[in-house]
């Protein structure tokens, strides 16, 4: 196949879209007009030259998803007095980085022969039954450093074959020997109880059944941002019109959501100030308003929050609860009303949460609503306290009253991670987002409107 020299080929034009705006159109067809600036350094209006077309359609292989029961056998002991809490994590193989994580079983403690519950990977997201796959089971730590006990690489299509034949792969362990890299292949081995595939209802198909993502806003005014007028401060609002790190995040992940939500009203709030002539709020209507909570658009936060930090004293300490219990309690009035909409509250914050468990208690009683949370840390504080939020990171949360949450619904990334550009803001935080979102509609039997 010959390839094009695009130095070579006749500039027409240029047009850009997000992929939400695409396939939330009925007809899954969005019109753009092509522009051609002449310097794209000098402003001015740019001189239009046709039109693009741009039409999504969903391959039939996205619908199809496997089941698997995975087990393991004679797990090595990582802890000196005490046996393994082993987990699996799935990654996708990609010819270029690292691997992408796609699934994670939940941990099952001081097991060595360990079975663990389903796991559901569709074809959407390993690529293809012949796509390689990275699959390790960790020893999992509190502490985040979860140590490696042994891992496999197979295909959909090798673990298939495995769960035909009744064997068992052995796990194998990279080791180092002088300035060689070989694999130590171990006595654990892994088994396929169960493998099965089927057609199942895709996020495209609630959406295409009129269901919507419906997107809130929390923003930290605490005082540890340092003060909005100083260009150190992390609130600091740039005259040239360089965007904070708040900014970002409401623009990055609001351009993408707001394409999923009809009506464009987003419920904002800001925690951890003091309005004007009041006492500290942990939850107050980001707008001035005392009754309503929601502005026009992704712009409308924009101006809410620029004009908040002139109207607010930054104070503290750092909630998150009240805010959670907010969006909660939104979810379920929708719910209550008979709305088929799913709620994605996005918290940015600068510092480590201080109340942990009143935190992890909101979320524990969230985990049964329509309802999803993205935190962005923003900022050089050490968020390790906040990955426990993301059950990612370890065990399902637990409230204090022992009730574990029926789902994972928190996503948190540390702003920094993301600014080397290797990954966006939006490609860290929503990942999940889709497998959030059919796990809520799945455990309760919910069907599209096709």
């Amino acid at each position: 196949m010959q390839m094009l020299k695009l130095e070579e080929q006749q500039f027409l034009g240029e047009a850009s879209c997000v992929l939400s705006e695409v396939v939330t159109r009925p007809s899954r067809s969005l019109t753009l007009d092509l522009v051609y600036r002449e310097d794209p350094m000098v402003s001015g209006n740019p001189r239009r030259c046709g039109q693009l077309i741009v039409h999504a359609e969903e391959c039939i292989s996205s619908k199809t998803t496997t089941e698997m029961i995975l087990k393991c056998s004679n797990l090595e002991y990582k802890d000196l007095f005490s046996r393994s809490d082993p987990f699996l994590l799935i990654s996708k193989i990609v010819e270029v980085g690292v691997p992408i994580p796609v699934c994670k079983t939940e941990v099952l403690k001081n097991d060595h022969h360990p079975v663990w519950k389903p796991v559901f990977l569709s074809i959407q997201q390993v690529g293809s039954k012949e796509n390689p796959l990275m699959i390790e089971c960790f020893n999992f730590s509190s502490s985040g450093k979860h140590d490696l006990i042994g891992k496999v690489q197979k295909s959909l299509a090798d673990l298939e074959k495995l769960h035909s034949s009744g064997e068992g792969e052995h796990l194998f362990l990279p080791t180092t020997a002088g300035h060689n890299y070989q694999n130590k292949e171990l006595k654990s081995q892994i088994f396929v109880e169960k493998f099965s595939q089927s057609s199942r209802h895709t996020f495209l198909d609630y959406l295409t059944g009129g269901c919507e993502l419906n997107f809130m806003v929390a923003i930290d005014f605490t005082a540890s941002n340092g003060n909005p007028r100083l260009p150190d401060s992390l609130h600091y609002v740039d005259p040239s019109g360089r965007l904070n790190a708040y900014q970002r995040a409401i623009i990055e992940v609001g351009e993408v959501l707001q394409f999923y939500d009809s009506d464009k009203h987003f419920p904002a709030w800001g925690f951890g100030a003091r309005p004007i002539d009041g006492p500290v709020s942990h939850c107050f209507n980001l707008n001035g308003s005392n009754n309503h909570c929601e502005v026009d658009g992704v712009q409308g936060i924009m101006i809410a929050y620029t004009s908040a930090l002139y109207n607010v004293s930054l104070a503290g300490p750092t909630l998150f609860g009240p805010v959670i219990s907010n969006a909660a309690l939104i979810a379920s009035q929708s719910l209550a009303n008979g709305g088929r909409k799913y709620f994605v509250l996005l918290i940015i914050t600068d510092g480590v949460v201080t109340d942990l468990q009143e935190t992890k208690d909101a979320i524990v009683k969230a985990s049964d609503l329509p309802l999803s949370i993205l935190i962005v840390g923003v900022g050089g504080a050490d968020f390790k306290e906040m990955e426990i939020l993301d059950a990612d990171k370890g065990d399902r949360l637990e409230s204090s009253t022992g009730r574990v949450a029926s789902r994972d619904i928190v996503q948190f990334i540390p702003f920094r991670d993301v600014q080397s550009g290797e990954i966006s803001v939006v490609q860290a935080l929503l990942a999940e987002l889709p497998t959030q979102f059919l796990s809520y509609m799945r455990s309760r039997n919910i069907q599209p409107n096709m």
